[in-house]
């Protein structure tokens, strides 16, 4: 799931980009009339917005308020109708109110009947482009995207929306080669969260971590310095750094103290460090706040974890009959974990043939086929989720159940071995299970199986005849023995082990620190 929740902090950064674009549009009616005053909740808003930076939301609120109210009295104002679209899906994606995005498209339309696309609203298609992506209709958002950038090149917010628009379809080259774009055209911190992003997912992890740190030292707001220090967190977090994540997201909430996902994340940390009491007061915080599926299933799981199976039932419930947006892969691993993999299947394959085919989808769908019943389809599945780049636990616990119940056992020990080293807390449920199943594989064998040894000496000799008859220090048989290194290797061609390239990208510092 931490694919997911990364993504989405760096989407919300997207978004705010496209409220930059339009918002340049925006001129409070006051402008220019009496002496300079400090700029109130609607204008820092706007400020904000110019330097492409998230707002405080309650600065966000007050700029919805203000274009309501001013296309109340001006409802043939294009531009205010786009500022007002793309204010709505930045206050949903920040806040996980889905209420907010018909609201955001009803704005758009009609910004777009005032003065159509043909007529140069490039801000309105911008702004539906990240309102498909809050959505997770990444091909609507591609489309939307790749408009914009036909009619207006060089216009920067729109490579955040092709990012997340080519990452949701699994085309990572061509994201890499949008955020290339990005850097040529702009900088700063929403710059940086990006590249960090693109990082992770190519597994250069210093490199993330590096980018992600530029990005807090270069946001303006507290809310986008909150976001890069939750960033911070959560790759911490990734690389089983319980402790460190714990003061990243420590250091997010002084700052937000209702921030959605370091609260999240500060409860993730909590757990690893079996902190439970913590953990689920911070889950519960988290929930109020910024109550996304992917949450809700962590929590559910911490519940089921420590025997509290009413919550986690409640929980469960709640994922399963909620309004959500982008709830695919959450849907699908809760349905096959607990109870219904034929489901998950179902659902499944057709995110999938929508398009849809990030590595979040391709690990969700393998583990439902695995869970169904289908190992030997899970294993393609699986595959293609680890041979990106991206170092996840849970993708490589997911591989290596699949690989173990193949029978393929060197394969599924050294992925299983590799999640637990990778983060030996990635999940309260499945950190314990892996360590159950390497348990079960056994040690490592001391020599070959039988059909990858070598032929004995003796019976070489004998097939070669005597001219070619081996010596007697020959004949005492193989001079060494493969080791357990050589024995797993081995095993590597049946479980297909071969790392694929990592995604393209710009080049920037990651060239020096990958890992």
């Amino acid at each position: 799931m931490k694919t997911q929740n990364v993504s989405r902090a760096v989407l919300a950064a997207g978004v705010g980009a496209v409220l930059a674009a339009t918002a340049l549009l925006y001129v409070p009616e006051l402008a220019g009339q009496g002496p300079p005053r400090p700029p109130g909740p609607a204008e820092r808003a706007t400020i904000a917005a110019h330097a492409g930076a998230q707002a405080a939301l309650p600065d966000l609120a007050a700029l919805i308020t203000d274009r309501e109210k001013w296309l109340r009295a001006h409802p043939d104002d294009d531009a205010s109708w786009a500022v007002l679209g793309a204010a709505y899906t930045e206050r949903g994606t920040r806040i996980g109110d889905v209420r907010d995005y018909p609201r955001a498209e009803r704005a758009l339309k009609r910004s777009l009947a005032e003065r159509p696309a043909a007529r140069g609203n490039v801000d309105a298609q911008l702004a539906l482009g990240a309102l498909a992506g809050a959505r997770g209709d990444w091909r609507s958002a591609k489309e939307w995207g790749e408009r914009v950038r036909k009619a207006a090149p060089a216009r920067w917010p729109a490579y955040p929306v092709l990012i997340d628009a080519y990452n949701g379809l699994g085309d990572y080259e061509a994201a890499g080669k949008a955020a290339e774009k990005l850097e040529e055209l702009h900088a700063g911190a929403v710059v940086r969260a990006r590249a960090s992003l693109m990082y992770r997912n190519r597994g250069w992890r210093e490199d993330a971590d590096a980018a992600a740190l530029d990005a807090a030292a270069l946001a303006e707001t507290d809310a986008d310095k909150a976001a890069a220090l939750a960033r911070l967190g959560d790759l911490a977090w990734e690389r089983g750094e319980a402790e460190e994540a714990l003061v990243r997201f420590g250091s997010a909430l002084r700052l937000v103290r209702d921030h959605g996902p370091s609260l999240a994340g500060r409860a993730r940390a909590l757990a690893g460090l079996g902190r439970t009491d913590e953990a689920l007061r911070d889950w519960r915080a988290a929930l109020a706040r910024l109550p996304l599926p992917e949450y809700v299933l962590e929590a559910g799981e911490l519940y089921e974890a420590v025997g509290l199976e009413g919550d986690a039932r409640a929980l469960y419930e709640r994922l399963r009959t909620g309004a959500w947006v982008r709830a695919e892969v959450a849907l699908g691993l809760l349905d096959a974990d607990h109870g219904a993999p034929a489901a998950a299947v179902t659902r499944l394959r057709a995110e999938w043939a929508r398009g849809h085919r990030s590595v979040a989808v391709a690990d969700a769908l393998g583990w439902a086929l695995y869970r169904a019943g289908q190992p030997k389809e899970a294993l393609e599945y699986a595959k293609r989720a680890t041979d990106e780049g991206l170092r996840s636990a849970l993708f490589a616990y997911h591989r290596g159940e699949i690989e173990r119940a193949l029978e393929l056992p060197g394969p599924a020990r050294r992925h299983l071995a590799e999640a637990l080293r990778t983060n030996p807390e990635f999940s309260p449920l499945h950190a314990r299970r892996a360590e159950q199943a390497l348990t079960a594989l056994g040690e490592l064998p001391d020599e070959l199986p039988k059909e990858l040894r070598p032929e004995p000496a003796a019976e070489a000799a004998k097939a070669a005849g005597p001219r070619e008859a081996a010596g007697p220090k020959e004949a005492a048989g193989p001079k060494e023995e493969a080791g357990p290194k050589d024995a797993e290797g081995a095993a590597a061609p049946d479980g297909g082990d071969a790392k694929a390239p990592g995604t393209a990208g710009t080049a920037g510092s990651g060239g020096a620190a990958r890992e």
